[in-house]
């Protein structure tokens, strides 16, 4: 696949094809990889961490926080049914 490179400000830019940000779920912001030697550069989108509840829950220093009066508050949605 040719690219053709464009000046923006001081550099040269060229677009990431649509199916390559579709196909590892990619958005603005999003960052990857660039491999470059010699001639070859290569692009790669790192894999997204996968996290754990109970990984996540051993971080917290003390267990969940604790609202006060949270038994007590009435319902606002669907809680009961």
């Amino acid at each position: 696949m040719l690219q053709t490179l464009r000046k923006a400000g001081g550099s040269l830019v060229m677009t990431v094809p649509k199916m390559f940000i579709d196909q590892n779920d990619l958005s603005e912001g999003s960052q990857v990889e660039l491999h470059l030697l010699g001639e070859k550069m290569t692009v790669r989108a790192p894999a997204r961490p996968r996290y754990k509840l109970a990984d996540l829950m051993a971080e917290m220093p003390q267990g969940l926080p604790r609202v006060e009066g949270w038994d007590e508050m009435p319902t606002v949605g669907l809680e009961n049914g």
